[in-house]
């Protein structure tokens, strides 16, 4: 199971995991969780520089699960030339600024759901508007309309590691005919 590696010593879990694809080449996804807005982790631009030192693929992925956009791009930039992608997670929405940096690290602060759009964050709008309302707990169930899978596509040099390129991707559910 990959958890934020900047979780507390002892968490179930792994932060990162290193592989090799079916075409022999090797690849690491790091998983972080930022600190703005959220549960007070160990400093995530830290651990990274740490984990860093014991990977040895080229081709590496860091999932940022954060809150604020400027903490996404701020390790994207730490972390240029050093791993292949920033990816940020949590808001639901992907955003439009996908961008490759000047050392080849590509960034997009936050990649999107895979889920129903027609409720809130994947959840029946009705019992979401609700809880603003009324402020009272209740338990949520799924949305389940308006399915969509957000992505990130992203092109890189498998020897350096390097990105050239980013693409956003969202792909609607095609809708059934009766």
């Amino acid at each position: 199971m990959l958890r934020p590696a900047n979780y507390p010593e002892g968490s179930p879990g792994f932060g990162w995991y290193q592989g090799r694809t079916r075409s022999g080449v090797d690849y690491a996804v790091i998983n972080l969780q930022g600190r703005v807005f959220m549960a007070n982790n160990d400093d995530p631009f830290r651990v990274a520089d740490e984990l860093l030192k014991q990977i040895t693929a080229k081709v590496i992925v860091v999932d940022l699960h954060a809150e604020a956009t400027s903490e996404k791009v701020a390790l994207g930039w730490h972390l240029d030339g050093r791993v292949t992608a920033v990816l940020g997670t949590h808001t639901h929405v992907p955003t439009a600024d996908e961008q490759v940096l000047p050392k080849g690290t590509a960034v997009q602060t936050d990649v999107g759901m895979t889920g129903p759009f027609a409720g809130v964050i994947g959840v029946q709008r009705d019992q979401i508007v609700q809880k603003f309302l009324t402020n009272m707990p209740s338990r949520f169930e799924p949305a389940v309309e308006d399915v969509r899978l957000c992505a990130a596509v992203i092109e890189c040099d498998p020897i350096t590691g390097r990105a050239s390129s980013i693409e956003r991707i969202m792909l609607k559910q095609q809708s059934r005919k009766q």
